[in-house]
């Protein structure tokens, strides 16, 4: 109790209300900041909402998005504003608080040459995210392969190919990215027809059966324009070339593709149009005639010797 007593004689009154006073000052900004950080934080959520419904992204698949970025700047803000709340109070108490950043800026620097491929993936990983490069579900080629994305985190990317394999790809490594379902997707063709035929009927067979298709219930809400035939592209060994394409919903352009080819299959059989398939033609040089002259030549001389 007297060593109580003794220290509270010793306090020095002017300097500890000061010092409470600064600290209840900081403590004041900070609670100010953590708000001004929220509703900050709340503009941002509404303005990416606003955005992705703009962009007819399934609000689903935004509202995921949108949370996983918010929290992230959320706890990297908060991180930021405490860490310097607790130095300033350090300070006031009369800590020396040089050494202790110097310590912290070493040992960051070390952890930071340690993680450097982590902290890289989830950098790329916040960019990916944020720019709504490719959502789970799309159908995206990561580094040449491609597949169905199943999860997109902060270090990695998940896709799983037609066969069932599951691919894995760190953020940080990740060199090309192409998204083939983003807003609408596309099915490209190129069919070959014979040099015989005459290519204005073929477009105008190729048209008709994309007119069709567009008018069968279980496909027109698919695809978003009429059939778009380029016409004649190339020049093949065997074929004539002409090429086309559909635009259609995401995802949905090989389903529509399958039924468009089966349709000009049949419509090319019905109208004669022939597709062809590679010929080979066998020569045995100048001393030896076609087969079918041979045939002749030995019935001829059959016929003589009777």
């Amino acid at each position: 109790m007297e060593t109580i007593q003794s220290l509270i004689a010793d306090l020095n009154w002017e300097i500890f209300i000061t010092t409470a006073l600064r600290i209840t000052i900081v403590l004041l900004f900070a609670f100010a900041g953590v708000k001004l950080i929220h509703h900050l934080l709340q503009r941002l959520e509404r303005r990416l909402t606003k955005k992705s419904e703009r962009e007819g992204e399934p609000p689903s698949e935004s509202t995921k998005r949108i949370e996983t970025i918010v929290r992230l700047i959320k706890q990297a803000a908060y991180l930021f504003l405490w860490l310097t709340v607790g130095l300033v109070i350090l300070k006031e108490f009369g800590v020396e608080i040089a050494p202790i950043i110097a310590s912290a800026g070493i040992a960051g620097l070390a952890i930071g040459f340690g993680a450097q491929n982590l902290v890289r993936d989830v950098i790329s990983g916040f960019f990916i995210i944020l720019e709504n490069q490719i959502r789970v579900g799309d159908v995206a080629v990561v580094n040449g392969t491609g597949g169905l994305v199943e999860k997109i985190n902060f270090r990695t990317i998940v896709l799983r190919d037609l066969g069932g394999v599951v691919h894995i790809f760190p953020n940080g490594t990740v060199s090309t990215l192409s998204n083939l379902t983003n807003e609408w997707s596309a099915f490209v063709f190129d069919i070959g027809v014979a040099y015989k035929e005459n290519t204005d009927r073929v477009v105008e067979v190729m048209t008709s059966v994309g007119q069709t298709l567009m008018e069968d219930p279980a496909f027109a809400p698919l695809i978003l324009e009429p059939p778009e035939i380029f016409g004649v592209d190339k020049f093949a060994d065997s074929a004539v070339i002409i090429k086309g394409r559909i635009k259609t919903k995401p995802i949905r352009q090989w389903f529509v593709g399958r039924e468009y080819l089966r349709r000009i299959k049949q419509a090319f059989d019905a109208n004669n149009i022939e597709i062809p398939f590679p010929h080979r033609t066998v020569y045995f040089g100048q001393e030896s005639n076609p087969f079918n002259i041979q045939l002749l030549d030995r019935q001829e001389m059959i016929q003589g010797l009777k």
